[in-house]
């Protein structure tokens, strides 16, 4: 017990700690859910652009235990457990050669009749989340789904949906049909959208322009609009001046 706490300590680290940093290798789950009935199987792939990735586990047996006969068989770049037993739960990564790691995933094998059908993988901030409540028995039964130990809602059929999941979405799911049984518990873990990106700098300085053009149209139409009263005004006076003017020259002559 006490190595699965701490196995479950350290996934839950790399979880938080795979959202904040580029991974050169990644792992693939293949089905992708965490939850799987004894005598299943996975498989378990490696995405690199490196060569030379195994897969690793922790379990409550043996620690930093690579892909082998022992518990696994490589079949191209995938690492696949025929014949799944409780004995199997732990963390699960990829490691390359060079030491570089993959954040862990939990996988959970239960010899009881319920598992709960959720996504292995960190899922994306607002993305629509189905959790299905599975059981090995042929049952019509509504399921029940807990959250972090609290009960969130029966529902009529065996999945439960989240339409936009967010970061307080995040928690121990787990979930139970009346009669046939209740599944093992599995964290749901939630990555923050990535950012926006920045406009490109065409668009800003097209941005720009449209912002001066703005803000200088009102002083250019009153420039304008102040130069034609001007001229106007002075247009109006000009014939009083040429009247003056022959006045003048008539009583000069005179």
């Amino acid at each position: 017990m006490e190595i699965t706490m701490l196995c479950l300590i350290f996934c839950l680290n790399t979880l938080s700690s795979s959202g904040t940093k580029d991974e050169k290798v990644s792992i693939r789950v293949i089905p992708g859910r965490s939850q799987f009935f004894k005598y299943s199987s996975v498989s378990l792939g490696c995405e690199s652009s490196a060569g030379g990735n195994t897969v690793k586990r922790n379990t409550s047996f043996r620690r930093q235990d690579s892909c082998s006969c022992s518990w696994g068989r490589f079949n191209g770049s995938f690492c696949t457990i025929s014949d799944l037993y409780p004995e199997d739960s732990g963390l699960y990564w990829c490691e390359t050669e060079s030491g570089e790691c993959s954040h862990a995933v939990n996988i959970t094998v239960t010899a009881g009749s319920v598992i709960l059908e959720s996504p292995v993988l960190p899922v994306m901030e607002g993305d629509a989340v189905t959790l299905n409540c599975t059981t090995d028995i042929p049952s019509n039964l509504p399921a029940g789904f807990y959250r972090d130990g609290f009960f969130i809602r029966t529902g009529s059929t065996e999945e439960m949906t989240i339409h936009s999941v967010s970061k307080s979405d995040e928690g121990f799911y787990k979930c139970s049909i009346s009669g046939v049984g209740e599944s093992p518990e599995s964290w749901l873990a939630v990555r923050a959208s990535p950012p926006a990106a920045p406009p490109p700098a065409a668009l800003l300085s097209v941005s720009r322009l449209m912002c001066h053009v703005v803000v200088g149209t009102p002083y250019l139409l009153s420039t304008i609009l102040l130069g034609l009263i001007f001229r106007d005004r002075r247009r109006a006076t000009q014939p009083d001046e040429e009247q003056d003017r022959s006045h003048a020259v008539i009583m000069e002559v005179e």
